[in-house]
């Protein structure tokens, strides 16, 4: 690069404010928190599994089975990575097979990037990226409210090794992103896309197809081959078309981000006899409820998740404890609290003050507030 060049390019840093304050809109990027589980395995279900705010997608894979993990590895400078691996490889991959990760970011987080007028910017994507599958792999942005996607394919040039990855798109000055807190835009990982998806072309902002979506994929080995991995850390979007070093924030600053979208009370990894979930009252003799407060105002009024037992939770009152007879439930949800409501079978004293407490393994209560 010349010197011209390279002056340009620090002018245009400065001028989008990539240096200092904060630049990473992806949330959770270095794979620090994992609220639900560190490891999970078999046929998945499509939907949010392990590491807060990366969500994984399953289209019509007949043998694929897969362990998403954790990992406690990463490139210099990272403690973990969101880890791949196939543990029954899918024996074809047919035409409307997929399968992806996604991070998805919320619309009201993205007005800085100007889209739908004339000034809108550049952002660039980065992250290191290790397989055991050196290959072209197929990656895009989709913008929600437009249905617009914008493709670049990336490449793994060693496998086993750490690389890092850097795709600059421009700033789409056709459509607006709604200043919400809907999905403003998706980031998309592919580890494998039959030619349903790979068929088309893709050369910017252009109304969403199918054919388009993983446009340069040619990486289906990772699922075809039993025990083959993928492994993904330091997911950063910025404004502007330099990648800078990876942003690295606090445990604790990434964790209450993640919660505006999930919180789970409790380590499910850990024991739940005795752990206490909320204090509340009786409101009759079978019957128990209590306002719980979200540390984090949430995205919207959140829903409930539980084991779905209603003996893994039970009431807490006078030195002795009752089995609970239906599981906990919400009602009167907001940003910023709900109602906790749990039933018990009888005997207990209305207007007494109580604890709702987990009775065995593996009892939880989370709220779901996700994109």
């Amino acid at each position: 690069m010349t010197k011209a060049a390279e002056l340009a390019k620090m002018g245009e840093v400065l001028t989008n404010s990539q240096i200092g304050g904060r630049r990473n809109i992806v949330i959770n990027g270095a794979m620090q928190c994992s609220q639900r589980s560190t490891s999970e395995t078999g046929q998945h279900t499509s939907g949010y599994l392990t590491l807060d705010r990366f969500n994984f997608n399953f289209v019509n894979e007949d043998e694929l089975q897969t362990t998403l993990t954790q990992a406690s590895e990463g490139p210099d400078g990272f403690a973990n990575s969101l880890k791949v691996q196939a543990t029954t490889a899918e024996s074809a991959v047919g035409a409307n097979h997929e399968f992806r990760v996604i991070y998805k970011i919320e619309a009201q987080d993205l007005q800085q990037l100007k889209f739908g007028t004339s000034e809108a910017e550049r952002i660039t994507v980065s992250f290191y990226v290790r397989s055991s599958v050196a290959a072209t792999y197929g990656f895009n942005l989709f913008q929600n409210d437009a249905s617009k996607i914008n493709g670049q394919a990336y490449t793994i040039n060693s496998a086993n090794t750490w690389e890092r990855k850097t795709l600059t798109f421009i700033g789409n000055t056709s459509d607006v992103i709604n200043d919400d807190n809907g999905i403003g835009m998706q980031l998309n990982w592919f580890l494998m896309a039959g030619t349903d998806y790979t068929s088309g072309s893709n050369s910017g902002w252009e109304t969403f197809a199918t054919a388009k979506h993983a446009v340069g994929h040619n990486a289906n080995a990772v699922v075809t081959t039993t025990n083959a991995t993928w492994q993904i850390t330091g997911v950063q979007l910025e404004v502007g078309s330099q990648a800078t070093p990876f942003e690295h924030r606090s445990f604790g600053e990434e964790l209450a981000l993640c919660q505006r979208y999930y919180r789970s009370i409790g380590d499910r990894t850990s024991s739940h006899t005795n752990y206490l979930y909320n204090t509340a009252a009786q409101d009759a003799t079978d019957a128990t409820s209590g306002f719980y407060a979200f540390p984090i105002h949430m995205r919207t009024g959140p829903t409930m998740e539980t084991t779905g037992t209603a003996a893994d939770y039970r009431i807490y009152s006078n030195n002795s404890t009752t089995v609970c007879s239906s599981v906990p439930s919400l009602s009167g949800a907001t940003t910023e609290g709900a109602v906790l409501s749990i039933a018990v079978g009888s005997g207990m004293t209305a207007g007494e003050v109580v604890h709702v407490q987990g009775n065995s393994d593996p009892a939880f209560i989370a709220f779901n507030a996700e994109l």
